[in-house]
């Protein structure tokens, strides 16, 4: 199933309601329990000398790891996330994306991203503790979504 950008959701990676954001695409892979991103970054996401501004790739590991909240039905906030940055992500290169889950235990969504390269060569890995919002939050959101598209 392909996950497309909400042009309501002015999420700045994946959202389709923001003109400056990244507006990522991702496949959820059902049997697999994965979800997987194919792209280009372009330079205008570079930091330095032709490679990928490591904040970027943070938000690209961030969101892919967000989706696999999806196979749990539920929302989740980031609560910490650490990255490896292993070899450089270069500008305008084919990447890969992948994100899956280690474990949940209790509120708590153990995830692990990772930023290929063409060849499979894992670039940057990321693992990642997201809390599942409760019901009292949910609401909350919910109602700040419907203020905010009135």
């Amino acid at each position: 199933m392909l996950i497309e950008p909400n042009p309501t959701n002015v999420c700045y990676g994946c959202g389709g309601g923001n003109a400056r954001g990244m507006q990522l695409t991702f496949e959820q892979d059902d049997a697999a329990r994965k979800i997987i991103g194919r792209f280009r970054l372009g330079a205008e996401y570079q930091g330095a000398f032709g490679i990928i501004h490591g904040g970027v790739i943070a938000v690209v590991l961030d969101e892919v790891m967000g989706k696999v909240c999806r196979f749990r039905g539920v929302r989740a906030v980031t609560a910490e996330m650490n990255i490896e940055y292993l070899k450089p992500v270069w500008v305008d290169a084919d990447l890969v994306v992948k994100g899956y889950e280690k474990e949940m235990t209790g509120r708590n969504l153990h995830l692990v991203g990772e930023i290929q390269d063409a060849s499979g060569k894992v670039l940057a890995r990321s693992r990642g503790r997201f809390v599942i919002l409760g019901a009292a939050q949910k609401k909350q959101d919910g109602a700040a979504e419907q203020v905010s598209s009135t």
